[in-house]
């Protein structure tokens, strides 16, 4: 176990290409941005979905 934990930071330190700060002040605000896109559009397929099977369920009972 040691071993293993010894070589993942090896791998981590020397091996690993890191991105600029800036690059990952970009990226972050990319994933944030589809992140919102992405709730926003589930918002609304769910609240069409909803008023959907309410109004199913009305006509029907």
């Amino acid at each position: 176990m040691l071993t293993y934990i010894k070589e993942s930071f090896d791998e981590l330190k020397n091996h690993v290409t890191w991105p600029t700060w800036a690059e990952a002040q970009r990226l972050t605000v990319l994933v944030a941005v589809f992140s919102i896109i992405f709730s926003l559009a589930i918002w609304g397929v769910d609240t069409v979905f909803s008023k959907v099977v309410k109004a199913y369920f009305n006509w029907i009972g």
